[in-house]
Formats: C-alpha cells, structure tokens, sequence
C-alpha cells in the first residue's frame, strides 16, 4: 500500500462511526479535567502525573493504583455529570456512536442503591446533553475489593436494572482469588436480567477464560486474548458465540504485548471468535477508537471493510435494547467508507 493510499484509509476510518462496548467511565477521564476537579476541591493529586501531565505509572497494579487514586475527586453525582460530558464529547470526536461504560457502585455512593440511584441519574442528564453519542452502564464489580463488595455492587445493579443499566460485570486484578468467588454477584445480576460479562484473560491466562465463562455465565468476555494459548478453548470460544470484547492499546501500553503486530486479534478472528475493539481506559493508555483502527489497519493489512465487520459484531453484542440496536444499526449503514 502506498502512502496516499494508507493516508486515504486513515481518513476513512477516522470517519467511520464506530460502536464501543469496553469502556471504563472513569479510566476515560482526562488528566486535564481531573486536576480541574481536584483544584476545586483543594486536593493534591500531583503524583498521578508525570512530568507531562499525562498519567504516570508503571506496571498494571500501579495503574489500577492510580487509576483509583484518580477518582478520589470525583466525590458527587455533579462531578460524574461533568466527567459524563467530557468523556462523551472526546468519544464523539473520533465518531464513536455508542458507548457501554463500566460504573462502579464503589465510587458512586459507596454501595449505597440510594446514592447510586443518584449518581446514576447524574450520568444519564450528562449524556443526554451530548448529542450524536449514546451511552449505557454496565454496573461493575471490583475483583480486587473482594467477593462480599461484588455482592454489594450487584444488589445496587439489580436496583437500577433497565434502559440505562443494562449489565453487570467485574473488572481489577484477575489474579485476586477465583472466578467462583464471585459467582453468587453474578448470579444476582442475572435474576435481575442484566447482561453479562467479566474481565479475564488478561493477565490470568486462558485458564482464567474458561474458569469465568464457567462460574459467572457470561456471554462476553473483557479481554480474554490469553484464550489464544489454549485452542480448545479458541474453539469453545468460536462455536458459543462468546464475544471478546479486545483493547489491543490497552494491552500493548500494560505489556501483555510487546505491540499491536504481536496481538492475537487477528488469529483470534481467524479461528472464528467473535471479536471487538475497545479502548479500555484512553488517556491511560494514549489511544482513541480511531487509533485503535488505524494501529490495527497498519498492522494486519485490515480495510474498511474489516472494521465494518468488527462494528457489526459490536452491534450485535451489544447489551441495548433492540430499538436502540435498530438506530444504531441504520447510522452504521448511512456510512459510505
């Protein structure tokens, strides 16, 4: 492929609109809107930083460290409208046309159904003042805080289950006990029919995959690229029609990847797995869904025609109500690439 003509592809993807489904709400928030916050409120969050003012850190644990201590700031329902907004008017920049966040009940409201009612509200008033972009929540447990938070994080999903909250799952340090110690959060969430999904395979190799799969139910897979070193599993994968739901900048920027040319996607693709792209946390990890697209079209040769098929698989899985899915569906089509 020549320059103009790699140039010319770019622009086209860059255009494209695209569908978004592994997304931390707070994992998205600039730095620059972080210290806003965190100046108004007299807090030192100088350390998160580097000299930059880019996040500054090294190795996964001490990324979710600093993830965490990035949202001390964000202390109110208000502070989550305004991060809403942010979010959102970045993602539409790059034509991101729909969006599933991962909220935690832990930072909003402490577990409290009451308060994350609250904060919830404030989300979906943020969003709304954002047009072109659609978003909904995936109530989200954290693994590293333990089974009895999980437990705690589904009882305020089943209490906000709807049109706007539509999933549960768990994020943070997989190597932190056992997919089964969280099966009774997950099972919660089910009875209250929200969909499913669960990060595993990001660290925990493909083990993890099938042990999650297994103990919570899941019909998608946060990650899940470690599935690639066990091609039974690959298989499994494939013919259940279990959807991963990839952040290749994310796991290139955290070294599961030295970079994207080394990534699985593709040969997960090839096998027949349902695959999705993702950025996972932005600023953390320097990217956007139209660098994503890009990184992948310089690395494995994919057209536009690829990211086609890679938004409709989103669009498919994703945890929306069918009329939403239909809107969606008709400004995917009205794309001419």
């Amino acid at each position: 492929m020549s320059e103009e003509q790699r140039a010319a592809l770019h622009d086209a993807l860059a255009a494209m609109p695209k569908i978004e489904l592994h997304h931390h709400i707070e994992g998205a928030a600039p730095p620059d809107f972080v210290r806003r916050i965190a100046a108004e409120k007299r807090l030192d969050v100088s350390s998160i930083f580097d000299a930059k003012g880019a996040y500054d850190y090294d190795g996964f644990l001490e990324f979710l460290s600093v993830y965490e201590r990035a949202t001390k700031p964000l202390s109110s329902p208000d502070d989550y409208n305004r991060l809403t907004r942010a979010v959102l008017e970045e993602a539409r920049e790059k034509n991101v046309i729909y969006i599933e966040s991962f909220v935690s009940p832990a930072f909003c409201g402490g577990y409290d159904v009451s308060a994350w009612k609250e904060y919830l509200d404030a989300i979906r008033e943020g969003a709304a003042e954002v047009p072109g972009i659609a978003l909904r929540v995936i109530a989200t447990a954290v693994r590293h805080f333990g089974p009895e938070a999980a437990t705690k994080s589904a009882i305020c999903a089943q209490e906000s289950a709807g049109d706007f909250t539509v999933g549960f799952g768990i994020g943070g340090d997989e190597n932190h006990m056992t997919p089964r110690d969280f099966a009774y959060a997950f099972d919660a969430a089910r009875e209250a029919g929200l969909r499913l999904t669960g990060h595993a395979g990001e660290w925990g190799g493909a083990k993890e995959v099938r042990e999650a799969i297994e103990a919570w139910g899941i019909e998608r897979v946060g990650h899940g690229v470690q599935s690639i070193d066990d091609p039974a599993l690959v298989d499994y994968l494939a013919a259940a029609g279990i959807v991963l739901e990839v952040c290749p900048g994310s796991n290139v920027a955290l070294g599961v990847y030295p970079d994207v040319a080394s990534h699985p996607i593709e040969k997960l693709r090839e096998a027949g797995v349902r695959v999705t792209v993702s950025t996972d946390d932005p600023p953390f990890f320097h990217t956007d869904m139209t660098k994503e697209f890009t990184d992948l079209s310089d690395a494995f040769g994919w057209t536009v025609e690829d990211f086609e098929d890679l938004n409709q698989a989103a669009l498919e899985a994703a945890f929306c109500d069918e009329t939403t899915r239909a809107r969606l569906k008709e400004r995917l089509e009205r794309y001419d690439g």
